[in-house]
């Protein structure tokens, strides 16, 4: 269909953004499916909220703490827009050929009829998103007169010298603004029309397009008294107002952190386990600033960055698989300091506390995939006088070379067993997993020099 006549022929019917939105939300619930794909932690809490505010066809804000997964969530709600909608071809705003707004739009219209040229834009297209920031412009959301233009002939007085603004780019589609607080206040007061009367206002000019944008934003709540604040008609204007939250349960946490890290290596299932209960517990730590929060980044980089000293030894030392074990979780704590604010009487103390809650989430850990095993030969074998060499660039069959009691117990089968350690350097690291659990026990001794760990 590439004009309005075939178009018409078709039996295509028009529908608003938002009857379009909620018409796919409700034949997704129908159907079953998944509304959000890649959104943990939400399903019982954000997510019936937000679909409550999109059936009723509410603009929305999500107001949540850093990484709390906001942005993904209003980058999902594009998914329930018509995969394509016809719009008219070289339309400034995407006008639905049905209904033109623009003069230049109504002029072809009434000069083409049934042969106004027809094209179809996919719904990534209807999309669009903008970091507010202290510099953004009425210009930039809104629009302006356009210069150029004006010098080509056109009278200043002509509506068609204005250059339209993100927003009225958005025409039949969604808009999403991050950190809206960033907004100066007289850029949030240009929005005030658009979100209420749904047209727009540009200098002197009397604009009436009627148009039909879905506006949905976030803020962080601290934002209101640090960097700036949502005004109080723009925030009137919001339909529904939602907060979101950090993963209420481990599983989630585990899932994001699979979801989004780019890993360079193998990071065992446990380890991951690990940073997920790190990053609670600082979440709950007294000696962190709680209103900044602790991002779900902080996990992802430091699943990156164990699977990045995993590749690193592997290659210096010319293993076949890079694998991350337990020693690699100190190279987390090293660099991910940075990504979190402690509480101000905890100056100097930051490495005491990122170790000591590591070492915490760690003996979780190893009590939930371990419990029940008897190391005590382990332990004999070490007060004997064994020892056990790990660290950075100790590969995974030596580490597994240097273990004493090796075919003479079941002990290290039945550990590799409880995480489904297969290949050596998986082995490698279930082994690690316990011995580490063995001395947050203080049933061995451990002692780190330089790149080397003895367990003895």
């Amino acid at each position: 269909m590439r004009t309005l006549g075939e178009l018409k022929a078709s039996g295509h019917v028009q529908k608003t953004l938002r009857a379009e939105v909620r018409d796919n939300l409700l034949a997704k619930l129908r159907a079953g499916e998944d509304a959000w794909p890649g959104v943990h932690g939400f399903e019982a809490t954000v997510i019936p909220q937000l679909e409550r505010a999109l059936l009723a066809g509410h603009d929305i804000v999500l107001l949540g703490e850093r990484g709390q997964g906001k942005t993904r969530l209003l980058r999902t709600i594009g998914g329930l827009l018509d995969e394509w909608t016809p719009v008219i071809d070289g339309a400034e705003l995407g006008e639905h050929p049905y209904e033109p707004i623009t003069h230049e739009s109504i002029r072809r219209a009434a000069e083409l009829g049934d042969g106004l040229p027809v094209a179809w834009r996919h719904r990534s297209e209807r999309y669009v998103e903008k970091l507010a920031t202290p510099d953004t412009s009425v210009a930039d959301l809104i629009g302006d007169v356009d210069p150029m233009k004006v010098a080509e002939g056109r009278s200043l007085g002509d509506p068609e010298t204005i250059h339209f603004g993100l927003i009225p780019r958005s025409h039949r589609g969604i808009v999403a603004i991050n950190e809206l607080p960033d907004l100066a206040e007289r850029i949030q007061v240009s929005m005030l029309n658009v979100m209420e009367e749904r047209d727009i206002q540009i200098r002197g000019y009397v604009l009436r397009l009627p148009l039909d944008v879905l506006v949905v934003a976030s803020a962080n709540p601290e934002d209101y008294t640090n960097r700036g604040r949502i005004i109080t008609p723009l925030k009137d204007r919001f339909g529904a107002e939602i907060r979101t939250h950090y993963p209420r349960q481990l599983e989630a946490e585990i899932a994001v952190i699979r979801q989004e890290a780019e890993l360079v290596a193998e990071v065992p299932d446990h380890l991951v386990e690990i940073l997920a209960r790190f990053t609670r517990n600082l979440r709950e730590s007294s000696s962190i600033d709680q209103r900044s929060g602790v991002s779900a980044r902080f996990a992802i980089a430091g699943a990156e960055t164990i699977a990045a000293a995993a590749l690193h030894r592997s290659t210096a030392r010319g293993e076949d698989e890079a694998v991350a074990r337990t020693v690699d979780l100190t190279t987390a704590v090293d660099v991910l300091g940075g990504k979190i604010e402690f509480e101000s009487g905890e100056q100097g103390r930051e490495s005491e506390v990122l170790t000591h809650l590591l070492r915490t989430a760690t003996a979780d850990a190893v009590r939930t995939h371990f419990r029940g095993i008897d190391f005590g030969p382990l332990v004999a074998a070490i007060e004997g006088g064994a020892m056990v060499a790990t660290g950075e660039r100790v590969t995974a069959a030596e580490f597994l070379d240097g273990l004493p009691l090796l075919g003479e117990s079941p002990l290290y089968d039945e550990v590799v067993e409880r995480v489904d350690a297969r290949t050596p350097g998986e082995r490698a690291a279930a082994i690690e997993l316990a011995l580490e659990g063995l001395y947050l026990a203080r049933r061995i001794g451990k002692d780190t020099d330089g790149n080397e760990t003895i367990y003895g």
